[in-house]
């Protein structure tokens, strides 16, 4: 494609060199680049692009975008200095891959809990109605059935654009994407014309890269500010925060609840193991999913697709028959009666919001006991929550390690039990090994008790010193069930 073209709609402020000339690919990383590519030099959380200008070049760079315009430049380069290389290369993405999100309805989940459920239930959904459907998940990235497995919650921006070219190219008329934070500070979504935004919630997490709540709220909110005055802005009116997200919109305002007044209302009428019925926009429905944030998450796929111009009749029929995804309360039952449910709850809101939904299918005195632990490197303020979450609504609490990365498993698991109160202080235990305290709560469990092991949910990997090892809670659940053999 030539340069000038996908400079049409850059903000530019200056430019030397010639831009009449064929781009064959575009870069961030130097060390892809190929004859006559376009690299964009960003200035990362920890690494500046700029400093591998030079690389860029002799591998064979031909067009340079940048912040800050190097001293010396070369007669065969074409230098485009800009104000924010983040965004421009989105913008330039999009354009290179023939503005893929504008030949389909794109829709945006952003949120600390229930992107994944909503974003995957939503490609789920619209499958079952027959479409061609993209999804950009934590889990995976899917073209119809076709699955990648994901690297982030939110690929890079030309990761993005690729993707979603070949969605287009599938035939696909929407597309399910989650937003994370990360992605929106990090101008990852630029060249993306939304259809929609979802809003679910947002609680105490990666406050290890925002600094403060006040600068998260800040980055979700950036989204909604950004939508067009053509799409809808769905936002959760039981968060206290759904309406700050709404403030600034130029988009269609509309609001989901199970608690309050809003567009969209659900009402859990029975909660039991294998699912709740429910009152939804005033039609009762049977569903197989437990606990009021799967309800809630439920209202926003059904709200959305709504919106979407589905079938208010068809949508809920596909709901009752529709299953969590994977590592979301998946449940699994050993031969004598003992229950195991396997969650991805890794923030205090979450874990309080899968024991309280664990809390409303009890029906006698079964115990609960708890395994969870925290990441490393990341927001260790919420270390201390979350064993305190665990300790206020479970019988017994297994300390573990979570995925350590780069910090000692141990340092980790003293900052959780930093907020053990000294009245909790009896039924509390830590165990370093994740392996020996899922072993530990199953030995400990009698017939009926229920075992939440918390924190890894779909993940198959423990990552300790920057390496991945291969662990799956489900599969270590199953072993000491005797399910496996």
């Amino acid at each position: 494609m030539k340069l000038e073209k996908l400079l049409e709609h850059i903000g530019i402020i200056e430019c030397i060199g010639n831009i009449d000339k064929e781009v064959a690919g575009i870069q961030f990383d130097s060390r892809k680049i190929t004859e006559d590519n376009l690299f964009v030099a960003q200035k990362g959380v920890s690494v500046d692009g700029h400093r591998f200008i030079d690389t860029a070049i002799k591998n064979g760079a031909t067009t340079i975008v940048c912040e800050d315009l190097p001293e010396e430049t070369k007669p065969a380069v074409t230098y485009v200095q800009v104000e924010d290389s983040n965004k421009v290369l989105g913008e330039i993405a999009a354009a290179f891959y023939g503005l893929p999100s504008s030949k389909m309805k794109v829709v945006g989940v952003t949120g600390t809990n229930g992107k994944t459920s909503i974003a995957s239930l939503l490609h789920k959904l619209f499958r079952m109605q027959g479409y061609n459907v993209g999804l950009l998940s934590t889990i995976s990235y899917k073209i119809n059935e076709k699955e990648e497995v994901a690297s982030h919650t939110t690929p890079d921006s030309l990761k993005i654009q690729q993707l979603m070219a070949e969605m287009v190219e599938a035939g696909c008329e929407y597309c399910f994407m989650e937003v994370s934070s990360h992605a929106i500070h990090q101008q990852r979504i630029a060249g993306i014309q939304f259809a929609g935004g979802i809003f679910t919630n947002i609680t105490h997490d990666h406050l290890d890269y925002h600094k403060t709540f006040a600068e998260y709220i800040k980055a979700k909110k950036a989204f909604f500010d950004g939508l067009p005055k053509d799409a809808f802005a769905l936002v959760n009116a039981d968060d206290k925060n759904g309406l700050v997200m709404l403030q600034n919109t130029k988009a269609r305002k509309l609001t989901y609840s199970n608690r309050t007044m809003a567009d969209y209302r659900c009402k859990v009428m029975e909660s039991h193991f294998d699912g709740m019925l429910l009152n939804m926009d005033g039609q009762e429905i049977w569903t197989r999913f437990v606990g009021l944030f799967n309800a809630s998450n439920l209202l926003a796929v059904y709200a959305t697709a709504v919106e979407l111009e589905q079938d208010k009749g068809e949508v809920l029929t596909i709901i009752s028959n529709l299953q969590s995804v994977q590592g979301r309360f998946e449940t699994i039952r050993s031969e004598d009666g003992k229950y195991a449910i396997v969650d991805y709850a890794h923030t205090p809101d979450a874990l309080k919001n899968v024991l309280a939904a664990i809390a409303e299918i009890r029906t006698r005195n079964e115990q609960v006991i708890t395994v969870v632990g925290a990441g490393g490197d990341r927001d260790k303020t919420k270390r201390p929550e979350m064993a305190q979450e665990a300790l206020a609504a479970s019988d017994k609490v297994i300390l573990t390690s979570d995925n350590p990365r780069s910090e000692d498993p141990e340092a980790i698991i003293k900052d959780m039990e930093a907020g053990v109160e000294p009245q909790y202080k009896n039924k509390v235990v830590s165990i370093v090994s994740r392996r020996d305290a899922i072993k530990t709560a199953v030995m400990l469990a009698q017939p009926g008790d229920i075992i939440l092991i918390a924190g890894k949910g779909h993940e198959d990997y423990q990552e300790v010193n920057g390496v991945k090892h291969h662990f799956d809670d489900r599969e270590e659940v199953r072993n000491c069930f005797g399910l496996n053999n």
